[in-house]
């Protein structure tokens, strides 16, 4: 795709406003290719979010006419989520999508995601990359990252008691009531963020499903490394203990407690 990016005329999933956000850090030569596979019809708009990037996100987001927003520093990735989900409500999102822009996940799903939403199926949708073994590790994903993967996720299911296929997705779609009801402003800024949010979900009765997405690892895709991922891992343990203490009536964290509407 060269040029201006125009935005298609929506074909209005039951008359729902969709918005596309994606949480942007050093993207600039990935923007392009995961705007260009979302299916013409399904956004409304598109708000990308520069957190402080070193490259020419920003420049790139512009060009390709998307809502640009651009952080004078850098928030973290849940920061970043913040200002997306924000910036959307603010633009009357009925249905939020995001969808990260280094094109690890495929953007052709999107009115999949939308649509189950859409259809009062689902309240929280999950891109699922763990189909099988073997087409996750021949996508690229690393051994270890697909073991640590497997195991949080099934733990995270009995814990929580959903059924999801992972649940350390980076694809999700929210509706308007989700985001309206979650404390998300109240999570972390690192990526913990995305567990919290589905624990909150999760906790707070909202349904979550998932559906099954190709995902692609290649040197120019954001990776989060094994230092980080332990410390991720030690942040969802502190969230599930928080979940833990708020079922058994012992104490609810704030991060559990519904926004007042």
């Amino acid at each position: 795709m060269c040029g201006d990016f125009r935005y298609p005329s929506p074909m209005a999933i039951h008359g729902k406003k969709v918005i596309v956000v994606m949480p942007a850090y050093n993207a600039a030569q990935t923007i392009e290719r995961t705007v260009a596979a979302i299916p013409e019809g399904v956004a409304d708009d598109i708000i990308l979010v520069d957190d402080n990037s070193k490259d020419q996100t920003t420049e790139v987001s512009k060009a390709l006419g998307l809502i640009t927003i651009t952080h004078s520093a850098n928030k973290g990735y849940g920061g970043n989520q913040k200002t997306c989900y924000q910036a959307a409500l603010d633009r009357g999102a009925d249905i939020v999508i995001m969808i990260h822009p280094d094109y690890q996940y495929d953007p052709r799903l999107t009115p999949y995601l939308a649509g189950l939403i859409a259809d009062d199926v689902c309240d929280v949708v999950f891109g699922n990359r763990i189909r099988t073994r073997g087409e996750a590790l021949a996508g690229g994903m690393p051994l270890w990252r697909y073991t640590i993967n497997r195991l949080m996720s099934i733990v995270e299911n009995v814990w929580a008691g959903q059924n999801l296929g992972e649940w350390l997705s980076g694809m999700r779609a929210y509706s308007r009531e989700v985001l309206e009801t979650v404390p998300w402003e109240e999570n972390s800024d690192d990526f913990v963020f995305d567990q919290q949010f589905s624990h909150q979900a999760a906790v707070m009765g909202f349904r979550l499903g998932d559906i099954p997405v190709n995902a692609k690892y290649f040197d120019e895709g954001s990776s989060i490394n094994f230092r980080r991922s332990m410390s991720f891992g030690f942040g969802t343990l502190g969230v599930m203990f928080w979940v833990l203490l708020h079922r058994l009536g012992l104490y609810t964290h704030r991060l559990l407690v519904p926004k007042k509407r």
